[in-house]
């Protein structure tokens, strides 16, 4: 089920999301003409301010991650999750372990193995995950269990649900496509028409929507409609995301978002082989994330799920944890569009200026996200 209400527990959210800014990298030291006894103390005290921090001693507490069929290296959420861990890894000092699911029927093996190892946290990724992870919480009530990208009617005081409403960021994509495009199409696809999916598409669809709106254009969004729209059937056959990149450039769209992991790397070729055409990347900043086609991405709705999945582990290493929503949303930075990049000029600049006002309109609840009410 779709939650859209934002429940008090997310608000721990914007504070966790501040940390996740990591420490930048120490400068190359320059060469200085000074006399030898002052370079020797400038040096001196270079080190002392560029010094990385030391990794946290070790802790006795064990996280564990399993992942969906996409696996831990899919370049899309499983990895940003496992980001996440290798991150509480070195900074908090815990043990990490990760289990990858080759299929639906490794699910319930898989949470088994974590029990019986005694990981003090298993986190579940993906919808898919969803049945198995609750089954396990109910006859488990004294481990503790987190999943991203579901939600239950019931509330359980030792599982969290970790969501995002990443229509707030589609709808910023929409609308830079819309915005953009030189066709007058744009495209989306999907791996599997479950609602974390298809609600970046939503987005997607109603920015694009309120574009025409205010602009009195007419510009066509393939690939969904509100409720159905094509699908590749799974989120591994990059065949299957090149088939429907095909089809969807056949109709002359000239901007695509998949919102199905590895699959879009099947979009990316066929946009290079066709030499033509930009893509949104979905979960993480394509451009770093999939670097070999960096100047293909247009944008990126990210999904931090790297920072919600830390601040979790680390709520329950502090005995802090607590069952129930935790939220990413435009308003604590839990989800947002990555910048351009390559592609900046290629945005017109007037779209570019609209932005802050969407997202500020998007949070106070004066824009809605939802494609039905365009």
């Amino acid at each position: 089920m779709r939650i859209r209400t934002r429940r008090a527990l997310a608000v721990a959210l914007a504070g966790a999301l501040v940390l996740a800014a990591c420490a930048e990298a120490p400068e190359e030291e320059e060469v200085d003409t000074e006399p030898e006894e002052e370079v020797e103390e400038e040096e001196e005290e270079e080190v002392e301010e560029e010094e990385p921090e030391e990794a946290a001693d070790p802790v006795d507490f064990l996280a564990c991650q399993i992942t969906d069929t996409g696996g831990v290296d899919d370049r899309s959420f499983n990895q940003t999750v496992w980001e996440g861990f290798q991150r509480a890894e070195e900074e908090l000092g815990i043990e990490i372990a990760v289990l990858e699911s080759e299929s639906e029927a490794d699910f319930d093996p898989n949470i088994r193995a974590f029990i019986d190892r005694g990981c003090d946290l298993i986190v579940t990724v993906g919808f898919l995950l969803g049945d198995a992870t609750e089954e396990a919480a109910v006859a488990n009530p004294d481990q503790l269990f987190a999943i991203v990208d579901f939600a239950y009617e019931d509330t359980y005081d030792n599982l969290r649900e970790i969501l995002f409403e990443t229509d707030e960021a589609g709808f910023l994509a929409g609308y830079v496509a819309a915005g953009t495009t030189e066709t007058g199409v744009i495209g989306t696809y999907g791996g599997i028409n479950i609602p974390t999916v298809s609600i970046f598409m939503d987005g997607y669809l109603a920015g694009a929507e309120y574009y025409n709106q205010e602009h009195g254009t007419d510009v066509v969004v393939e690939g969904w409609d509100g409720e159905d729209g094509l699908f590749t059937g799974d989120f591994e056959s990059q065949d299957e995301g090149r088939r429907v990149t095909d089809s969807l450039l056949e109709q002359d769209a000239d901007i695509i978002m998949p919102v199905a992991g590895p699959v879009g790397l099947g979009t990316a070729t066929a946009l290079e082989d066709f030499g033509e055409g930009l893509m949104i990347w979905v979960d993480t900043d394509g451009y770093v994330s999939v670097p070999q086609f960096s100047d293909l991405m247009l944008t990126s709705v990210e999904k931090r799920m790297d920072v919600a999945t830390f601040a979790v582990i680390e709520e329950a290493l502090e005995d802090r944890f607590e069952g129930g929503l935790f939220l990413g949303t435009l308003d604590n930075e839990g989800v947002d569009i990555a910048p351009f990049h390559d592609n900046e000029d290629v945005v017109p600049q007037e779209v570019k200026d609209a932005l802050p006002e969407l997202r500020e309109g998007i949070i106070a609840g004066e824009i809605s996200v939802d494609p039905a009410d365009y």
